[in-house]
């Protein structure tokens, strides 16, 4: 090879990538456009859903729905017509009409800026209310309007609900869809209030489709029949929910009741068909076993407080015996916890203690490992709620109803943060008490019950509000043992 062919191939070979770089070699892909350089586009790019003629036709759409000059009748009308076309649109077609919710339907930035620095120049002065009327009228966007004027045709509502539930599983890896999600999340805190809600209570009587949403709705313990739902829903139960006038067949939360003698410490038996039903005469607890939510999109809007508050007022006015009101709860997060946790609390044990839990263990280990009581703890059935690997888990579970919160402050376990939230306390733990896989893939079988102590609610929710879980004495007892 002569000198100047020597040449073109070192420097031909510079100008090609190395073998493993072949990602950095790849054009890197354009980002994504928003709306408005989409609006004013003439192609689609690739990996948009609609091209920019259509983009511009749907935002006409909805700018007639939200026009100021339009009578609300008008404009519901054409609501239907954009929900009759999200109705058909694909997932992606779907996300181009929020976003362009998200970001041509926003509050004029000139308006709200002016606005603020006259709110802030008259705070404390006579003008300070007209400042901050002037402010809240500025922050008002087109997006407040248009998606009110959603609700306004008959299924309006129920759109906008299912709208949010799909949205919210993309909020994570978009962000640009957060302002439709918090609007969403804010008209449905004033539109989903109690005061605008309906008690209601579903029996055996009750239309069949609504009976059928009680199955598909079901969200703690599975119902596998007609006879079981029957079974729930016998003279000594009652089943509630709370209703919404423009959702008149969608319980939005149901409860199922137990009218027993009292505290139940198993759902085997509020579960058996095959069992007689109470003697009402005789009850004195109602017992809440289970509450579900049924609409995804309503995240965030909590009624289930004012639910059990109505169900124990509608209770006691058809029976005044009843002194006592609790759940029989599962405990779901139980299990993951313990499984990071455990080992820290074998090693907080004292030296007889743990002598004992090591030999209750198959082969007896000299030092117990968390993997062998966790491994001894799915056979928890076959075990007595006072051998040391039932009283291992009894005391832990109580330490992570009774200590356990999150970064906000809030108990960890789910199911806890909703009662407690509500005024309850924890109350009892109780071996065994559901046998199904679900609870001992859960919590190895344990439940709870959480007291609604009526003259203690307030006082509960203020310890709370301290970061202090309100316990009975039984549960803080055991709470107390490594």
């Amino acid at each position: 090879m002569n000198a100047a062919s020597s040449w073109i191939s070192r420097n031909v070979a510079r100008l090609r990538p190395a073998a493993g770089d072949k990602a950095a070699a790849a054009p890197a892909s354009p980002p994504e456009r928003n709306t408005h350089e989409r609006l004013q586009a003439t192609l689609r790019r690739a990996g948009e859903a609609l091209p920019p003629r259509a983009l511009r036709r749907l935002l006409d759409d909805l700018q007639a729905v939200a026009a100021e000059r339009v009578s609300e009748v008008e404009a519901g009308r054409h609501a239907q017509a954009v929900a009759d076309w999200y109705a058909q649109a694909k997932p992606e077609e779907r996300r181009d009409l929020w976003l362009l919710i998200c970001e041509q339907f926003v509050p004029d930035a000139a308006q709200v800026k002016a606005a603020q620095q006259r709110y802030e120049q008259a705070a404390g002065t006579e003008e300070a209310p007209q400042a901050e009327a002037h402010l809240r009228r500025a922050l008002l966007s087109g997006r407040t309007r248009l998606l009110q004027r959603f609700a306004v045709f008959p299924e309006g509502l129920r759109f906008l609900v299912n709208l949010r539930a799909e949205l919210l599983p993309r909020l994570r890896g978009d962000k640009r869809l957060v302002p439709l999600d918090a609007e969403l999340g804010q008209l449905f805190s004033t539109w989903f209030d109690v005061a605008f809600l309906e008690l209601r209570r579903l029996s055996w009587d009750s239309p069949a489709s609504l009976l059928e949403k009680l199955i598909k709705y079901e969200a703690v313990h599975d119902i596998k029949s007609w006879a079981d739902l029957k079974n729930r829903l016998d003279s000594d139960r009652r089943c509630y929910g709370f209703f919404h006038p423009r959702m008149p067949d969608e319980p939005l939360i149901f409860v199922e009741v137990a009218l027993v003698g009292e505290i139940s410490s198993s759902i085997t038996p509020l579960l058996d068909e095959t069992a007689a039903p109470a003697d009402l005469k005789r009850a004195t607890t109602a017992i809440f076993y289970s509450i579900s939510s049924t609409q995804p999109g309503l995240r965030g809007v909590s009624f289930g407080d004012s639910l059990i508050k109505h169900v124990a007022e509608t209770l006691t006015g058809e029976f005044p015996r009843l002194r006592t009101f609790a759940t029989l709860s599962p405990i779901p997060g139980f299990r993951a916890w313990l499984a990071k946790h455990g080992a820290e609390r074998i090693d907080r044990m004292g030296d007889k203690e743990r002598a004992e839990l090591g030999r209750a263990l198959p082969e007896a280990p000299a030092e117990p490992q968390i993997a062998d009581v966790l491994a001894a703890a799915d056979q928890a059935l076959e075990l007595a709620p006072k051998s040391p690997v039932a009283q291992f888990l009894l005391r832990a579970a109580a330490c992570y109803l009774g200590r356990e919160l999150d970064k906000s402050g809030r108990p960890l376990d789910p199911v806890a943060r909703f009662h407690l939230g509500n005024g309850a306390r924890v109350e009892r733990l109780n071996w065994a008490g559901d046998p199904s896989a679900k609870g001992m893939k859960q919590s190895f079988g344990l439940m709870v019950n959480y007291l609604y102590d009526t003259k203690r609610l307030d006082r509960h929710r203020t310890l709370l509000a301290q970061g202090r879980i309100p316990v009975s004495a039984e549960v803080e007892g055991l709470a107390r043992q490594p």
